[in-house]
Formats: structure tokens, sequence, C-alpha cells
């Protein structure tokens, strides 16, 4: 058997963990199998705000470089949530997420904050740029630079 790198045992272990333990609304894709680069977790909206018993599909790509760098993740498939820091594409303007990221977090950390974002959401409405910046986004998410001017919703 191969020797995982640092970044793959620490994949491993974060993996273990999120199944084992994972956050309410919070469950890892079934079909997760071999690839540690390349993750599914699915989510449904807490009860009690306004996405409770919506379905969603987040998908996180890692890098090499991880934890070191952070993962790539978006809201992928038919239901992305009408929210707005979440772009029609899946994008998520969340600052952890790129700024803000720090080997200390984890995937269990990016969930929780997506479920925490979504759940004090007051209105469902997508952002204001929507329309442009999924004509003219890079298609990594990361890439953008993300302007956080509003951190109430």
């Amino acid at each position: 058997m191969a020797r995982l790198s640092p970044s793959e045992r620490r994949l491993q272990k974060e993996l273990m963990s999120l199944i084992k333990e994972p956050p309410p609304g919070v469950v890892v894709d079934s079909d997760q199998g071999e690839n540690l680069s390349l993750w599914t977790i699915n989510m449904t909206g807490a009860e009690g705000t306004l996405y409770e018993g919506e379905h969603f599909t987040l998908q996180f790509k890692f890098s090499p470089k991880y934890p070191f760098d952070s993962p790539e993740v978006t809201f992928i498939g038919p239901n992305i949530p009408v929210h707005p820091h979440v772009y029609s594409n899946g994008h998520i303007c969340l600052s952890i997420l790129t700024d803000d990221w720090s080997p200390a977090l984890s995937v269990q950390t990016v969930c929780l904050s997506i479920v925490s974002m979504l759940s004090s959401c007051k209105e469902k409405k997508r952002p204001p740029d929507n329309s442009f910046y999924v004509k003219t986004c890079n298609k990594n998410p990361k890439k953008t630079k993300w302007w956080y001017h509003d951190d109430t919703v």
C-alpha cells in the first residue's frame, strides 16, 4: 500500500471524524470512496430556518497543499440555496474559504459555518451582482477577489 502524504493523512482523519460526528444536517456522500481530493457532502436546512427541510449538495476540492491551502467549496446540483452570499452557480462568498482560512480550520468547521450562514438568513435572495458575477467569474471561486461588505445576512 502506498504511503499517504501529510495532506492525505489529514484528509483521511477529517473524513472519519465527519462521518462519525457530523454537524447537524450534514452527511458525507456514501459514494465518497477513495478519492480524498474530491468530497461530496449533503446538507439539510436546519429546523426553524428559511431553509428547513431543503437539501443541498456541497463539493469540496482539496489541493495537495491542504490544510495550508483552503479547499475549493461550492454548492452543486439542481438545488443551489437562494442566499445573499451564494451565487446561482454555487459559489459561496464566505471569508474562511479564502482570506480568513487557517490550517486550524477543517471540513467540519466549514460545514458548520455554511449551516450557520444559511440559518441566520432573513430573506431568500441572490447577491445583487449575481448575473454579472456568474457571466464573468473564474470557474474556481478561490480565484475571485471577494469583497466582504455585508456580514449581517
